[in-house]
């Protein structure tokens, strides 16, 4: 059966937005009504022009084509308004999965609804709840942290607000970067469970599952990884950190020795796999009743 495609709206526009979910590695893993949309519409926004050009090429869909991404999306917004103001039908896609989740878009869809604008979601692929449906992590809550900052400040800042979150947390990474951000996952998170996806429904689709030192311990064996990444890593789970006599000596030991807190904390943390925040708390109080 084939489903309208109007736009449907209360306003005088006869144009609308839509904001359609590609595939994220294999083709045909799009809906039937995102074909349809697609075959509709007056123009498609794309990321990635390549990219899309082949996608619809696989389907035999020919619609014109028009670059969107981070670097125009600002300067072009208001001009894809315009025209859809004047009664045109324009598509929002991404490289790959949802748009505007971890991708440009947001900023276009905002301001289409302060115009009183119809935007029509077209539900389809999400690499985050791809791999939170077969990670084995607790979903019934989980937190999308999306890409981490570049710089190291910003990361632990993030991070350190995170660390005694009990859902589950879903990060994308790029091959280059995941090996350190894993390591800097442990060093402030503790050495948590955790399942690294990757290249998710293409041929070499991969899920390493274990701790955070178990799969950096791969991935270095491997001099990295390959393709985009999608990591969860289990939640914060409150559990009563006994510290037994002979390692309040050894940190009594190495605060009178002069080891930073923080480094501390870093080693005692990935011993228990807690938050290293916990046990930061935990040392520094050892310090000041040393220092009384």
């Amino acid at each position: 059966m084939n489903l309208p495609l109007k736009c449907k709206t209360s306003h005088t526009e006869t144009g609308c937005l839509y904001v359609i979910g590609m595939p994220i590695g294999n083709l045909q893993d799009v809906t039937f009504r995102a074909i349809e949309v697609l075959r509709s519409v007056d123009i498609v926004l794309a990321e990635d022009t390549r990219n899309t050009l082949r996608f619809l090429h696989h389907y035999d869909i020919k619609v014109p084509i028009e670059a969107f991404h981070e670097h125009n999306e600002v300067s072009k917004a208001e001009k894809v308004i315009q025209k859809i103001k004047q009664g045109e039908k324009i598509a929002l896609v991404s490289d790959a999965g949802t748009p505007c989740v971890s991708d440009p878009g947001y900023r276009l869809v905002a301001s289409a609804i302060a115009k009183s604008i119809n935007v029509i979601p077209i539900p389809g692929v999400s690499a985050a709840i791809t791999a939170v449906s077969v990670s084995g992590l607790p979903s019934d809550g989980f937190v999308f942290v999306g890409f981490l900052p570049r710089k190291k400040g910003k990361q632990k800042s993030l991070l350190e607000s995170l660390a005694l979150l009990p859902q589950t947390l879903i990060l994308y990474e790029s091959p280059r970067r995941i090996i350190s951000s894993l390591e800097f996952l442990e060093e402030i998170l503790g050495n948590r469970e955790a399942v690294l996806a990757r290249e998710m429904t293409k041929v070499f689709e991969e899920f390493l599952r274990g701790t955070l030192t178990e799969i950096i311990t791969i991935l270095r064996k491997r001099e990295g990884a390959k393709g985009e990444c999608t990591l969860l890593v289990a939640g914060y789970r409150e559990k009563e950190i006994t510290m037994s006599s002979a390692l309040v000596v050894e940190i009594k030991k190495a605060i009178q020795a002069k080891e930073p807190v923080s480094s501390i904390a870093r080693r005692v943390s990935a011993e228990k796999r807690v938050a290293k925040k916990m046990i930061y708390e935990k040392t520094l109080k050892l310090k000041n009743e040393l220092e009384k």
